[in-house]
């Protein structure tokens, strides 16, 4: 294993820590199971360095180990919903008084893995299509279905 390539990974890591997290937590909603996807995808990313076949390809190669592992925690913790401190406080505090976007983040929630992952991949992380259907492991096409599948049903979620 080239170890410029493993310092390009935790330079390119250690820069983009909080996107990491950001898309992990969007994902589990919970602060220590986000950290822990952004840990295993650290470790699943070194351990497999050798597979990255072009080193300008780190990100979306980086994204696709994940956006799995945050897809591998929510199958492992199916149907248990847990609340951080700082979101069970957000809901009981009577001084706070904003509702941020909680409709648009329960429509996504009820989305199938698969369109959610397009949707905060394309407009949470801007990603480009051609991106997503790499980091999926999908054909273009399918992510265009899909992205325009989910923003009817989140138009519908939204509307009702």
């Amino acid at each position: 294993m080239s170890s410029k390539l493993e310092k390009q990974l935790e330079e390119y890591v250690v820069e983009n820590k909080e996107k990491h997290y950001r898309i992990a937590y969007s994902y589990v909603k919970n602060t220590d199971d986000a950290l822990d996807i952004v840990q295993e995808s650290i470790f699943k990313a070194l351990i497999s360095l050798n597979t990255l076949k072009n080193p300008e390809f780190m990100k979306t190669w980086f994204y696709r180990i994940l956006v799995n592992c945050s897809l591998d925690c929510i199958r492992k913790q199916k149907k248990i919903i847990t609340l951080d401190n700082e979101v069970l406080y957000s809901y009981i505090n009577e001084f706070n008084d904003t509702y941020t976007d909680i409709d648009l983040h329960k429509a996504l929630d009820e989305l199938p893995d698969s369109y959610r992952s397009i949707i905060i991949l394309r407009f949470f992380e801007d990603l480009k299509i051609e991106e997503i259907a790499e980091i999926l492991n999908e054909n273009i096409n399918t992510v265009k279905t899909r992205l325009y599948k989910s923003l009817d049903k989140l138009r519908i979620k939204m509307n009702d």
